[in-house]
């Protein structure tokens, strides 16, 4: 049992993150992702085309008091939060004391990645906090002997995997790892077939649906690999992990990985470190996107607190090291979560000689992506609203309207149902799925496309508006609106054309 200051520490800390992600939670409006899944969760399924059912159902139960951006960001601050409970605990079960289990915690929540992906509530947004539960339950049964905890390891995998399809990236080498060590030991007990049962038990809703639908998600991994995501070379990668996790941590972290093989303190978790070595090769090869590591650092941060609190004495040293780390997170901040206006970021990206990082090969905006995809959704549905109500009054009740991707989709079933607008049709991802809801396309509104293409399809096709915003993705900037007039093929069959996952 640990002191009531350790035991307080990581409540302090958790509070801390809790509060800070709600103060800048309305700072913009809603991510396109976060739309998405709001309309996905909207339309109750055991699955979607590219993410399980579990987050959309949460973010559209967010909103069935009214819209409210604050309280579905209240589900990301809540999963930030407790990411920091999780490696404090974690920490203090590798034998830290006081200072060991506040850098620990500190470190899971000033970690610039980790603000970015808790900033909004999307698949990756619960990612670290699965990560270093699984990790937490699998350490009490190596180390502490808690045999039972297996149970809930099995628990929380199979919840994770109800959220998004990653987590094999870390079970698989955590499996590897713990067979590759002393720690082996803990397959012996009876609890870890009943851990792997229930994570199989709780997935297989999701598994069942991608089997039936002939599993959509593979064709979204194929695109990714075809070209959509930036791929880092190998050193570019690492020298992104050191910046985006905070350099200043990059000792903690990677004192976590080697304290295991050079401190007899903390030889029994040499499964936890090869963990972690295993998923960093796994992710380099299959050339992910760089925040598909960053839930796999938690586990590091607290490992590498407890061996940092043994190693350095000096009071001197650690109050210098964390308050340099706090210092480079809070210049980091504005890139990671919406503190700063849109001009002001500019003006502060070009004061530090900076750019944001792309994650996939689009044009990009000024701004980073995910902020772009905040903006201007509000603009688009007036844009699209006032192009319906400037049709004839025969027109308007048979009117659909196409878009290009799922974030103009469900910006318009999301806002526009205020506005009058009948729901938004689209080729991408699970929009594709809901097909062209009962509309023929005699009357039908391109959102974003080419007016040539539509004047090949259509009896007669011009631009009859333009939407966009300042600091959008440059995609979504002065695009057009076309009003395509008698389809020459009807919309559902050639539905198919539409087809888009990626």
């Amino acid at each position: 049992m640990g002191s009531p200051a350790v035991d307080r520490t990581p409540w302090a800390l958790a509070a801390g993150v809790f509060v800070l992600h709600l103060a800048v939670a309305w700072r913009y409006d809603f991510f396109r992702d976060e739309l998405y899944f709001i309309v996905c969760g909207r339309h109750p399924a055991l699955g979607y085309v590219d993410q399980p059912p579990l987050v959309p159902l949460l973010a559209a139960a967010t909103q069935l008091f009214g819209q409210s951006l604050f309280a579905l960001r209240g589900l990301a601050a809540f999963a930030a939060a407790a990411t920091v409970w999780v490696t404090c605990r974690i920490a203090s079960l590798a034998g830290a004391g006081r200072f060991g289990v506040f850098l620990g915690g500190l470190a899971a929540g000033i970690a610039p990645m980790y603000l970015g992906l808790t900033s909004t509530f999307t698949t990756s947004t619960c990612g670290p906090l699965a990560w270093a539960l699984v990790t937490y339950f699998v350490a009490r049964v190596v180390i502490a002997g808690n045999a039972p905890s297996w149970t809930w390891a099995g628990v929380v995998a199979g919840i994770a995997l109800e959220m998004k399809y990653d987590l094999p990236l870390f079970i698989l080498p955590l499996l590897a790892a713990l067979l590759a060590t002393p720690a082996r030991t803990a397959f012996r007990h009876r609890s870890f077939v009943v851990g792997c049962g229930l994570a199989l038990l709780i997935a297989l809703p999701s598994a069942v649906w991608q089997l039936s639908h002939g599993l959509p998600f593979l064709e979204l991994v194929r695109a990714g690999a075809s070209g959509k995501n930036v791929v880092l070379a190998p050193g570019h990668f690492l020298v992104n992990q050191l910046l985006v996790m905070n350099l200043l941590l990059a000792p903690l972290w990677l004192s976590g990985v080697v304290a295991p093989f050079v401190d007899r303190q903390f030889a029994p978790w040499r499964f936890a470190s090869l963990a972690f070595v295993l998923v960093f090769a796994l992710i380099l090869m299959l050339r992910a996107k760089d925040y598909y590591l960053a839930p796999a650092y938690a586990p590091m941060f607290a490992l590498g607190a407890a061996a940092v609190e043994r190693w350095i004495a000096s009071t001197v040293v650690r109050a210098l090291w964390v308050a340099g780390a706090l210092g480079l997170s809070t210049i980091a901040a504005p890139m990671a979560m919406p503190i700063l206006d849109p001009p002001v970021l500019v003006r502060y990206l070009h004061r530090l000689g900076l750019q944001a990082q792309p994650t996939e090969t689009a044009e990009q905006s000024e701004i980073p992506q995910t902020f772009a995809d905040q903006l201007g959704w509000r603009r688009f549905v007036e844009s699209v609203a006032r192009v319906v109500r400037a049709l004839p009054p025969e027109d308007q009740g048979r009117t659909a309207i196409l878009t290009s991707n799922y974030g103009e989709a469900a910006a318009l079933d999301f806002y526009g149902s205020a506005l009058g607008l009948p729901p938004a049709l689209s080729g991408h991802n699970s929009y594709w799925l809901w097909g062209p809801r009962g509309y023929d396309g005699s009357v039908l509104l391109r959102v974003n496309s080419s007016l040539e293409r539509y004047r090949r399809l259509c009896q007669t096709a011009e631009i009859v508006g333009r939407f966009g915003a300042p600091y959008v993705m440059p995609f979504e900037n002065d695009a057009p609106i076309i009003l395509c007039s008698g389809l020459k093929v009807p919309l559902p069959a050639m539905w198919e054309e539409f087809k888009h996952f990626e």
